[in-house]
């Protein structure tokens, strides 16, 4: 640690820091525009001058000088910088007087207005009047595709977009050509960018030459509610605020979970929002004569009660059901008499009797940054987890990380040493490093020999040492954001129950569907679904009972690693909607088999005297690292069949996003890319 002075405050700071982390650290504020801490240094805006005691006669660039290179006094003194001296006033009040000498006058009319640091650097160091007397330069704005709205006039040049792209997202699309008067960021053939990380380039962009293209002239910042929630698009869990006026979300932008998401989230959890609004479902529904037609919740409820009579019940759950809905429905289908509860695909081997680190990604998130060697199996993480990827990213560029893949020989935006596509590749694999990683996917797991490709992941991952004593290297990486709720629930089946494929091949004469989209149920069973969208379920559905999305309630998840998650309702359902544990409830009342709780509080009590690990937000109760070895005896053969992703359109992998338009244009343009690349 080094001491050093900053305006005569003290502070201690690692040498490497920079001087405006410096100055951060002793509470000052100093204004940047291209330096931002996940990127690395350009130093080119100029913003964030200092004075250093001692040093050149002119002002420093804070974020390209560090700590050790400030020299102390010849009489023993601290080094020392100033960043509230005239000489630094005046050298900003200079740089900002060349940034607006081409930046139009658009504050009126800019989507950034509001959430612009160029106009709150303006109010602070701007002068009122300009001595540029010239013309403004003008720039042709850029398609870079359907999500980012350029107007590149705006453009201060900081880089930030350049060096996410190159950096964080893996792509080289976006970069600046042409010099001086001529200089202009562009993706050069103006093609749409492929990145499914893109969106956070309105973000990071401080001026509005980079905005939102769908929320564009929709609203104005101070207009919005703005609510602290969950994203349930993949199982990371990233934090997420959903920004509402009145019922309606208008907007959805990160939040800072250094332990998950950092500050990014992926294209498909920021503009999902469309579809949210859409092709949905607002009143219950019965089909009578081969076609449905509205009804009241009472008559909806007495159609299943005169079903449930004497039936073989089961139940399903989907991919973005909560723990709370799930709980009311496992105990309602228990009430019934029967046992036939599932949350996992046909085949999928997962099992919360076989312990808890037999399902999650046991290493953390955060825990891939420590990690010297990675093997995928079954998995595209691209597409799978976005933001995870790119935290595998950001390890690679650290060095010394070697990545191997088994399955899809899939672009995943790093190098990569491709064994082969089924689970025989696996002989021979001997990583490098103490702290070896092992990732299996879904797509491994949904097959008839899920079990026997988990048992060979499993036993590969001690073999090599992946689970040893402070380190647990052996991951499931989920792409469902229930899924690892229900197992941590037990929304398997119990003793003598069927499973999803027994109950999908007519094991069942009433099944209750929760939002499960993603499956075909053959005729002959009696189908209640509630979900939120006229979607795959509801098509093959005798009565539809219309839920929230997760927007629209308070409800807990679970991510792929363990982390208890609670999204927060930003907005109400539409029309007859209604919270899904409240719709289970008011029809257990109806069956007969009335449930112990009238409130969420209650459910909740309830749930967490029950299992008591729900309890505990944003935490993670770890599984036993000898819960891996009994995943490794499990028994089965494995098919030599090439092990593929679970996620075939990135964009298109739940109801919400198969009904939004902006969803619906990107899949296009990525299936269009494909095809390309495949040619």
């Amino acid at each position: 640690m080094t001491k050093i002075l900053v305006d005569d405050v003290e502070v201690d700071v690692p040498p490497h820091y920079t001087l405006l982390q410096a100055a951060e650290a002793a509470g000052m504020e100093v204004p940047r525009f291209c330096f931002h801490e996940r990127l690395s240094i350009a130093g080119n805006c100029r913003m964030c001058l200092v004075e250093v005691k001692g040093g050149p006669p002119k002002p420093q660039a804070s974020c390209a000088m560090n700590v050790r290179d400030v020299r102390g006094g010849p009489d023993g003194s601290l080094p020392q910088f100033f960043t509230k001296s005239p000489m630094v006033k005046k050298a900003r009040e200079g740089v900002m007087e060349f940034l607006l000498i081409n930046h139009p006058l658009d504050c009126p009319i800019c989507d950034q207005g509001g959430e612009c640091d160029l106009q709150d650097q303006a109010m602070a160091y701007g002068v009122d009047s300009t001595r540029y007397t010239e013309n403004k330069r003008a720039v042709e704005d850029k398609y870079i595709g359907p999500l980012v709205n350029t107007v590149m006039t705006r453009c201060i040049h900081c880089t930030r977009c350049v060096r996410f792209t190159t950096e964080v997202a893996g792509i080289t699309e976006l970069g600046l050509v042409g010099r001086g008067e001529d200089a202009e960021i562009t993706t050069y053939l103006e093609k749409a960018m492929t990145s499914e990380m893109q969106g956070n380039v309105i973000d990071l962009c401080p001026v509005g030459a980079l905005t939102s293209k769908p929320y564009a002239f929709n609203a104005r910042p101070w207009e919005l509610q703005k609510t602290e929630s969950i994203d349930v698009m993949d199982a990371v869990g990233s934090a997420i605020r959903v920004d509402t006026r009145g019922r309606e979300v208008m907007r959805i932008v990160p939040r800072l979970n250094e332990a998950v998401n950092e500050e990014w989230i992926s294209d498909k959890t920021r503009f999902i929002w469309d579809g949210l609004k859409t092709q949905r479902l607002d009143r219950p529904y019965i089909r009578e004569n081969g076609k449905l037609r509205p009804a009241g919740w009472n008559e909806a409820f007495a159609v299943i009660a005169a079903k449930v009579k004497g039936a073989k019940v089961g139940a399903i759950a989907g991919q973005l059901a909560g723990v709370e809905e799930m709980f009311a429905l496992k105990a309602l289908v228990k009430a019934l008499g029967s046992t036939s509860t599932d949350s996992r695909y046909p085949g999928n081997p997962l099992n919360p009797a076989n312990g808890r680190a037999s399902y999650l990604f046991n290493s953390t998130i955060a825990g891939i940054e420590e990690a010297d060697s990675l093997l995928i199996i079954g998995s595209n993480p691209r597409k799978e987890a976005a933001v995870l990827n790119s935290r595998i990213r950001k390890r690679y560029l650290k060095g010394k990380f070697t990545i191997s893949v088994v399955g899809e020989n899939a672009n995943l935006s790093y190098p990569t040493t491709y064994l082969g596509a089924g689970i025989e590749s696996l002989a021979g694999y001997k990583p490098a490093g103490e702290k070896p990683m092992v990732i299996v996917g879904q797509g491994a797991l949904n097959r008839a020999d899920g079990a026997a490709v988990l048992a060979a992941a499993a036993k590969l991952a001690l073999d090599i040492g992946a689970v040893k004593d402070g380190w647990n290297g052996f991951n499931v990486l989920h792409t469902e954001a229930g899924l690892v709720g229900a197992l941590d629930l037990g929304f398997v089946p119990g003793e003598g129950g069927l499973d999803t494929g027994a109950m999908l091949k007519g094991g069942v004469d009433v099944l209750f569907n929760l939002g499960a989209d993603e499956i075909d149920v053959p005729a002959g069973a009696f189908v209640v679904y509630q979900g939120t969208h006229g979607d795959r379920g509801a098509h093959r559905a005798d009565v539809i009972l219309p839920g929230a999305a997760y927007t629209e309630k308070s409800a807990t998840y679970v991510n792929t690693e363990g982390r208890v998650q609670m999204a927060s309702r930003a907005s109400f359902p539409p029309g007859e909607a209604r919270e899904d544990w409240a719709i289970i409830r008011a029809l257990s009342d109806v069956l007969g088999k009335k449930l112990p709780f009238d409130s969420l509080a209650q459910l909740r009590a309830a749930l967490y005297a029950a299992h008591p690990h729900f309890a505990a937000l944003d935490a993670i109760a770890a599984g036993d690292a000898k819960d891996v070895e009994k995943l490794a005896k499990l028994k089965g053969k494995a098919e030599k069949a090439p092990l593929a992703s679970a996620v075939s359109s990135f964009h298109l992998t739940n109801a919400i996003a198969r009904a939004s338009k902006v969803m619906a244009e990107c899949a296009a343009l990525a299936a269009g890319n494909a095809k390309i690349a495949a040619e």
